[in-house]
């Protein structure tokens, strides 16, 4: 018998997704997470001698993190709150920026997702993809009906190119009025109108694919520089098209697709 050469060993998966196993993996997504929002997007975080964000919801969140194996680097993460640990935090993260009161009608598991960000070298369909992937397993193994969080929009421009992003969400995706919620900072109105084609931020256009919805008026984040949209997703109403790719759902055969541009 011939020996097996290191050739025709399978090579294993570039991008690796799980929660953080240690307290030093959760403060590499903290400090991922402070280059992204912080030094890049120039929100007004205090991040400390580590140059970290982090805040009161942390330690009751799950964190998921993208690894790069190649590079053996944390490239991806977002937070899990779960409606049982919600409870412990003092309520959900979103609930700081909108009336949620909605929730309590819908029925069955409550999840939600935030601080979700990619490194700037790695914003491609697969990360996110496989972020997605990692987050579909979560609400499939745990029984989730319900998952929501806050799609950000920058103002750089000075809110143009958001108010033509929110125009075209409410025309196209919004929820219906029984599962609206209410910002308790409205976004004020741009000083002029853009002229340039919206282009969707990579994550809202990944709730939207998966078919979530808008839920009312965004939020003014002025931290941040920032429109926050509270999107939710039901489950059931998950787009066949990415059902069995991300769930597992034999319902329809479904293509492989890059949720973000």
């Amino acid at each position: 018998m011939s020996a097996r050469i290191d050739g025709d060993l399978p090579r294993r998966p570039r991008f690796e997704v799980r929660f953080a196993q240690t307290q030093q993996e959760v403060l590499a997504t903290q400090q991922l997470r402070y280059r992204i929002f912080a030094e890049e997007l120039g929100a007004q975080i205090d991040g400390g001698q580590q140059h970290i964000d982090h805040d009161q919801y942390d330690p009751h969140c799950r964190h998921l993190l993208v690894r790069d194996a190649d590079q053996d680097r944390i490239i991806a993460c977002t937070r899990i709150l779960s409606d049982v640990n919600a409870a412990a935090a003092g309520g959900f993260y979103s609930a700081g920026e909108f009336d949620l009161a909605m929730l309590d009608s819908l029925p069955g598991r409550l999840m939600e997702i935030g601080r979700t960000c990619v490194d700037a070298e790695y914003r491609s369909g697969a990360v996110i993809a496989t972020l997605w992937q990692g987050i579909a397993g979560i609400i499939t193994n745990e029984g989730y009906d319900y998952l929501f969080g806050c799609a950000s929009i920058g103002l750089e421009d000075g809110g143009a190119q958001a108010q033509a992003i929110l125009q075209q969400i409410s025309d196209r995706h919004m929820a219906p009025d029984y599962q609206r919620v209410r910002p308790y900072i409205r976004l004020p109105a741009p000083d002029r109108r853009s002229s340039d084609k919206p282009r969707l931020p990579p994550l809202l256009k990944a709730y939207l694919s998966l078919g979530a919805k808008a839920c009312g008026e965004a939020y003014w984040d002025r931290e941040f520089n920032c429109a926050d949209v509270f999107m939710l997703l039901n489950v059931q109403d998950l787009n066949p098209r990415y059902a069995r790719h991300f769930l597992g759902s034999p319902a329809r055969e479904c293509e492989p697709v890059a949720l973000a541009a």
